[in-house]
């Protein structure tokens, strides 16, 4: 293992380090001054075991500073990860080290075993790919190691000189539409246009229009002729989305479109032949709808000449670690900071994890951890909650229960995208002494806080702010109101508001 630099010119601390680092079974090399590290820099370009591992520097030293220093490799080497000791006092320092691209700093007097950690995390990082030579390389498509992915992409190869219908199956957030984008990119229609639709994010009375287009005077509002969706596919790919979900008198005329090819604009007399591919998906079991009466069993065998299905992302749990550096360098580039590092103990508590809204929450959690994240190197404890709690992802986890509570009008859970619901806050009976101490919380309140923030931010809900302040002053004031046997007045003095206040209150959030 190549060894650990220590540059500093207080002879005390080099000694410190150094025991401390040998007992760890780390090897150690001491300078007293910047000009030392520069000339040894030069003599280890022709070896590489002669580089430094990790360097550890003081920022005030005789003869250049630190920062200095750390320009200087980071310029010859730049993902050699630098640690800055520094005083308290120097804490401006501290930043301008950060800003240099220091691993992190170390701030004297120190604590010798946090020092050692420090230390290792950054040997850890170093082991691994340097960070500034991490290029955002051309990705490929699809991602995915797993047999059951491979068993997709040989379908997709399979298909690449065929028009025919596919049907994509799996649950929300696997990737059908990147799979039906493949299929468009390696097949004959390749030059021709990908015009994707989510039929059930349309309201029924528009979906008709948004497919097939209407003619000028059609409906109210319908000013100008409008092409539909069918028509901007012409001699390429139309990708139906949540194909169960389209209404059932629709179903009909999809089905008369890809029997013979041809369809009316609504308000139109005159047909409109479709040169199109159709791809359809559902995340729903289209022969149970069938057998329900809620899908046209001629229209599910038009579509279902070939049936891809994708696997949940739990069923592909080594496809994990892959997907997980891709959406951190995507996140990255979005953001425009440099890519994250993900340590292997994160990486396996995430492929444990059971994702329930599979890769599309991977992505998610990546680009929180892009943002939310401290340090460079990821650690599984930086992990959302949802994750460290070993669930099945966000809609499993809501805000802890307060300690004492009154059986009361509960608050209504929360509808999430796909027909999920968010926990509510439920009230639970009233405890035999309203008086006596709560027993502590379970849970952390405020890390179920943020991941129902999360939920409702990433299901696209525009009234975050509102839904959970209501959840927060509805449990706040049933919880008061059990501690004073129902007592308004009292109840109001413990919160610290005002009677009026509080009356309010309970008629504005519909507390009985």
């Amino acid at each position: 293992m190549k060894p650990i630099w220590i540059v500093d010119d207080d002879q005390s601390i080099r000694f410190v380090l150094e025991k401390a680092l040998l007992r760890e079974d780390l090897p150690t090399r001491s300078f007293t001054n910047t000009r030392e590290v520069l000339a040894a820099l030069e003599q280890a370009a022709d070896d590489d075991q002669l580089a430094p591992q990790v360097l550890v520097s003081d920022i005030r030293m005789p003869g250049g500073s630190g920062l200095d220093l750390l320009d200087k490799i980071k310029a010859m080497h730049p993902g050699l990860p630098v640690i800055i000791m520094t005083a308290f006092s120097d804490l401006d320092s501290a930043v301008s080290a950060f800003q240099g691209g220091a691993f992190e700093y170390l701030p004297k007097p120190f604590d010798l075993p946090r020092a050692v950690e420090l230390i290792r995390r950054a040997v850890d990082e170093s082991q691994r790919e340097e960070v500034a030579e991490e290029r955002m390389v051309a990705a490929p498509e699809m991602l995915g190691q797993a047999p059951a992915m491979q068993d997709v992409f040989r379908a997709i190869g399979r298909l690449s000189q065929s028009n025919v219908t596919v049907l994509i199956t799996g649950e929300s957030g696997s990737g059908k539409e990147l799979v039906a984008r493949a299929l468009h990119k390696h097949s004959p229609r390749a030059n021709g246009p990908f015009v994707a639709i989510n039929t059930a994010a349309i309201p029924k009375d528009l979906l008709e229009s948004e497919l097939f287009g209407h003619e000028r005077g059609a409906f109210t509002g319908a000013q100008t002729m409008r092409r539909g969706r069918f028509e901007q596919a012409e001699g390429g790919t139309l990708f139906l989305d949540e194909i169960g979900d389209m209404p059932f008198d629709l179903q009909t005329r999809l089905l008369r479109v890809l029997s013979d090819g041809h369809f009316y604009r609504v308000g139109g007399h005159n047909s409109v032949k479709a040169n199109v591919r159709v791809i359809a998906a559902t995340h729903q079991d289209l022969e149970q709808r069938v057998k329900l009466g809620g899908f046209r069993e001629d229209l599910f065998h038009r579509l279902n000449v070939i049936r891809l299905r994708l696997p949940a992302l739990r069923e592909r749990g080594e496809d994990v670690p892959a997907l997980t550096r891709h959406f951190l360098q995507v996140s990255a580039r979005q953001l425009g900071v440099e890519p994250k590092r993900i340590s292997d103990a994160a990486l396996a508590k995430l492929a444990a994890f059971n994702f329930p809204g599979n890769v599309r929450q991977l992505e998610n959690i990546c680009h929180w951890l892009t943002v939310m994240a401290p340090a460079q190197l990821i650690e599984a404890k930086d992990l959302p909650p949802e994750v460290m709690a070993g669930g099945t992802g966000v809609e499993a986890h809501a805000v802890a229960e307060a300690p004492v509570a009154v059986a009361a009008q509960p608050v209504p859970s929360l509808p999430l995208a796909g027909g999920e619901a968010l926990p509510s806050m439920h009230a639970v009976a009233e405890p035999a002494d309203a008086h006596a101490p709560a027993a502590s919380t379970s849970g952390n309140w405020e890390s179920g806080l943020e991941v129902e923030a999360h939920a409702l931010l990433a299901a696209g809900r525009t009234d975050v702010w509102d839904v959970l302040s209501r959840r927060f002053e509805s449990r706040l004031i049933l919880t008061a109101l059990a501690n004073t046997r129902g007592r308004r007045i009292e109840a109001a003095q413990k919160l610290g508001i005002g009677r009026n206040t509080i009356t309010r209150k309970i008629q504005e959030l519909g507390i009985e």
